[in-house]
């Protein structure tokens, strides 16, 4: 077994598409599925269900990627230290993230910490959100822009609020239900829906079980995939309604995003080790603190 075995499969997996993940890793889709093939082959086992018309991870399949990615990131981890001891690189501010709820932002946090601390090397980690609770708690992370989880305070880790964000329903704009300005939550009660695995997001989950309680009625949860834009490729396939945050923007105008009401939304923190004795996140933790100040609370 080679480490671009699991390189591919953890592409497939997260695409859930063979075509989508070849274009990500540039390589021809005949390759790539015969990387994969090779790799259930040496493994012993089906690691993808290619039956339905959704491709989707079997037992095995979620216990490799998930073991997979702690693999190749403990990996690139390793290497990145070597690369900066080889180079006599002093100073360096890991910093894990969650995508979508902090792309308004975290830009220009970087530039003005980059500009105030131009010899400090900034490493970003795009991770879910449990994984940036796990890794700041291990010390493998600086500072950490995620949600709230189940675990955070047997954690222990201080944390602090930089903003909320408002649950939408997303849809084929054929749809429908898509031609209001917004939606009910309770709308949804007949329709199949698609949600984050809750593995992989707790908070949004549970919050989103939550609303569809308050509106009378236990969602109908069709698929729940472990990366967020997987939700809208179930949606294009029209395999059920999406519920996302709103900074989750549809790639094209085949989904619309409508938002949901009641309005539910979804916290985004700064969390840090309380313990650590971190320059270089410390730096970082008063630009965000200036940051909130300068909103004069219009975030929180």
């Amino acid at each position: 077994m080679e480490l671009r075995h699991l390189r591919y499969f953890r592409a497939v997996a997260e695409e859930l598409s063979f075509s989508k993940a070849a274009l990500r890793l540039r390589i021809a889709q005949p390759a790539l599925s015969r990387a994969v093939q090779d790799l259930e082959a040496e493994v012993g086992a089906q690691l993808l269900d290619r039956s339905r018309r959704a491709m989707r991870l079997t037992p095995g399949g979620e216990v490799l990627l998930r073991e997979t990615g702690l693999l190749l990131e403990r990996l690139e981890e390793t290497l990145r230290r070597v690369r900066r001891a080889a180079a006599g690189e002093t100073g360096e501010l890991r910093l894990g993230y969650i995508g979508p709820p902090t792309r308004s932002f975290l830009g220009g946090l970087l530039r003005e910490y980059h500009r105030r601390h131009p010899e400090v090397a900034i490493v970003l980690e795009e991770r879910t959100p449990e994984r940036v609770w796990e890794m700041v708690s291990k010390g493998r992370l600086s500072v950490g822009l995620t949600r709230p989880v189940l675990a955070h305070e047997a954690l222990g880790l201080p944390s602090l609020l930089l903003c909320r964000e408002r649950l939408c329903a997303a849809m084929p704009a054929a749809h429908r239900l898509a031609g209001g300005a917004d939606l009910s939550w309770s709308d949804l009660a007949d329709e199949p829906i698609v949600i984050l695995a809750r593995r992989e997001g707790a908070g949004s989950h549970d919050a989103i079980v939550a609303a569809c309680a308050a509106a009378g009625f236990a969602p109908r949860i069709a698929h729940t995939p472990s990366v967020i834009g997987t939700i809208l490729r179930y949606v294009e396939a029209g395999a059920g309604i999406g519920i996302v945050p709103e900074s989750v923007v549809p790639e094209n105008d085949e989904v619309v995003l409508l938002p949901l009401v009641p309005t539910a939304t979804l916290p985004v923190v700064m969390v840090w080790s309380r313990d650590e004795d971190d320059p270089a996140a410390e730096g970082f933790r008063r630009i965000v603190e200036e940051w909130l100040e300068g909103k004069d609370g219009a975030l929180v």
